[in-house]
C-alpha cells in the first residue's frame, strides 16, 4: 500500500477543516511553519483539533488572523473579545477576535511517536510555563537553535 500526500492551500483546507469540527469531528492535523519551534517542527509534527468550546491563556488554538490567513499559536492575553496570540518561535504578536478561533487543540503527536502529548498533561503544561517566561531571552535561544543547533543536530 502507498500513501499519496496531497497538498492543499491553507485557505482552502481550514475551512473545510472548520467543517468537519462543527459537524463534531476531530481532526489530526500535520504542522506547517515554524512558529511553533523550538518543540513543533515543520512537516514533522502533528495536531488534534476540536472544536472550540472554551480556552484560556497559555492554550494553542487555531485562529483566521486575517480573510484566509490562520495560524497556530498560543494565547498570550484575552482582553473581553480580543485574543493576543504568539507563536512559540516568533517575537512579534498577532491579534484576533473570539470569533476568528477555529479550534483548540488537545495535544500534539511530536516526532513521529503514537502518543499524543496532551496540553493537559503535566509535560506541556511544565513545558509551557518555562518557555512562554523566557520571552525575554528568546530572540537568542531561537537564534542558537536556528543557527548552530538545527545545522549540526537537525529538528529536536
Amino acid at each position: 500500500m502507498s500513501i499519496q500526500v496531497v497538498k492543499f492551500p491553507n485557505a482552502q483546507l481550514f475551512p473545510e477543516i472548520v467543517k468537519l469540527l462543527h459537524e463534531g469531528h476531530n481532526v489530526k492535523l500535520r504542522l506547517g511553519g515554524v512558529s511553533m519551534r523550538p518543540f513543533l517542527e515543520d512537516n514533522r509534527d502533528e495536531a488534534l483539533l476540536t472544536e472550540p468550546v472554551s480556552y484560556k491563556v497559555g492554550d494553542p488554538i487555531l485562529a483566521e488572523v486575517n480573510p484566509g490567513h490562520y495560524v497556530l499559536h498560543r494565547i498570550i492575553r484575552i482582553d473581553g473579545d480580543r485574543i493576543t496570540l504568539r507563536g512559540d518561535g516568533n517575537l512579534a504578536c498577532e491579534y484576533c477576535t473570539t470569533d476568528d478561533v477555529r479550534a483548540c487543540i488537545i495535544g500534539f503527536y511530536r516526532k513521529g511517536r503514537k502518543s499524543m502529548d496532551l496540553i493537559t498533561g503535566t509535560k506541556w503544561k511544565t513545558y509551557s510555563w518555562i518557555w512562554t517566561r523566557l520571552y525575554p531571552v528568546r530572540r537568542y535561544l531561537l537564534a542558537f537553535y536556528r543557527r548552530i543547533f538545527l545545522p549540526l543536530f537537525g529538528p529536536v
